[in-house]
């Protein structure tokens, strides 16, 4: 398992606290947890968790749960690195409307009502399964399940889990497995193409070429996007 906290802006430290809530399962034989901090990353999770994951792939592991920070307005990154993704929610917290606003209904291939023994969890699972309903699906598309659960007891657990090997059957039968690992990947290498672009490109602050392009976008005489160009071609 891997599972990402939120690094703090201020201190930059984080407090990787899963094996103490996860205590009961850390020294099982077959199980290996990992906490990772964001460092300052966005999208809700490492930037080393594709390599990890790959790492974790390499060893053997079967199955790797990938747990993020939580969800926001832009902590989604997860869906395009999972081969299936789960949002878990719960009653009375107002998360069919966070739902909607965060995108979190084009995301979820699986929805979790946890504690489901409280009130309310019945009302959030009729308001997801009526927006879920009403989102733009192709024919033929998975259809999100929403499943109530209560994890002190685990009631419904096994429900999860049929859902998720539903899920995994139908994008191994729909070819949809291979197009999500070639988008995967594709936007892994982007993302280190313009890492490394990044790292060679360095601290301009105090370079005197970016100060010429600056005088000369407020001249006129060229507009941003050239004068980025300019930059890049001399870089």
């Amino acid at each position: 398992m891997l599972a990402v906290d939120p690094t703090s802006p201020f201190s930059g430290g984080a407090l990787l606290g899963d094996r103490i809530r996860m205590h009961d399962h850390a020294a099982d034989d077959g199980v290996y947890i990992r906490s990772m901090a964001t460092r300052g990353h966005l999208g809700g999770l490492s930037g080393a968790t594709p390599q990890a994951l790959r790492v974790l792939d390499a060893a053997g592991c079967d199955v790797v749960l990938v747990e993020t920070v939580g969800v926001g307005q832009s902590e989604v990154e997860v869906a395009g690195l999972a081969d299936t993704t789960l949002v878990l929610l719960a009653p009375g917290m107002g998360d069919g409307i966070q739902a909607a606003k965060a995108g979190i209904l084009e995301i979820g291939d699986i929805f979790v009502v946890n504690k489901a023994d409280r009130d309310g969890a019945a009302a959030t699972r009729r308001e997801l399964r009526s927006m879920i309903a009403m989102t733009q699906r192709s024919a033929g598309a998975w259809k999100p399940p929403v499943v109530l659960t209560v994890a002190t007891t685990g009631e419904g657990v096994a429900e999860v889990v049929e859902a998720i090997t539903g899920h995994r059957a139908f994008l191994e039968e729909s070819g949809e497995l291979a197009r999500r690992r070639v988008a995967r990947l594709r936007r892994e290498i982007e993302m280190l193409a313009l890492a490394e672009v990044q790292s060679r490109i360095g601290d301009l602050s105090g370079d005197t070429r970016l100060d010429t392009l600056a005088e000369q976008v407020m001249a006129g005489e060229l507009d941003p996007f050239a004068a980025a160009d300019a930059l890049v071609e001399r870089l």
